[in-house]
């Protein structure tokens, strides 16, 4: 199954050559400015109030964006993460794909009481349940059923159902 994204064929140059004929010049190093300063926040408020003001990204409340997580740098408005989520360090959020003769933009939706392991990459057009769990390392490129635990590169399904069903092994 395709990830839901939309796609826009280019001509000569690799996709990346047009990059700023896709989203403007000044947007990126606001972006960049907002990201990094982030990333390195210990305060998780203050990082979700960045995130919903100057990103314009759908975050619900308690959820927890560990240290140097990487939001979208082009288009993180196109991210809605739930209540009550733990979004592990490291981790990569891309709602683009800048490819060789196309590139490809999608909405990252991710549920309420979702915990994503470090040093996780989620691709654009992928959907997280509620109370899922992605294991540490973990490369997201489809999407992810309510209660799931998933790991690995790529992406398996280790147990379906619901977290309290195997709470012991997580």
């Amino acid at each position: 199954m395709k990830r839901p994204t939309e796609r826009y064929p280019v001509s000569k140059n690799n996709s990346l050559w047009h990059l700023y004929k896709t989203v403007s010049f000044f947007k990126v190093v606001k972006n960049f400015i907002v990201i990094e300063i982030a990333r390195v926040t210990p305060f998780l408020s203050v990082k979700n109030w960045m995130y919903r003001v100057f990103l314009r990204m759908d975050v619900g409340a308690k959820t927890a964006f560990a240290l140097k997580v990487t939001p979208d740098l082009m288009f993180p408005e196109k991210i809605a993460v739930g209540n009550n989520c733990v979004i592990g360090f490291q981790t990569t959020l891309l709602t683009h794909e800048y490819l060789i003769e196309e590139y490809r933009l999608g909405e990252i939706h991710i549920g309420d009481n979702v915990m994503i392991g470090a040093q996780s990459l989620i691709l654009p057009g992928v959907t997280i349940g509620d109370g899922a769990v992605v294991s540490a390392m973990t490369l997201v490129h489809k999407d992810v059923p309510p209660g799931a635990f998933v790991g690995g590169n790529p992406m398996q399904v280790i147990r379906e159902g619901s977290r309290e069903n195997h709470k012991e092994e997580i």
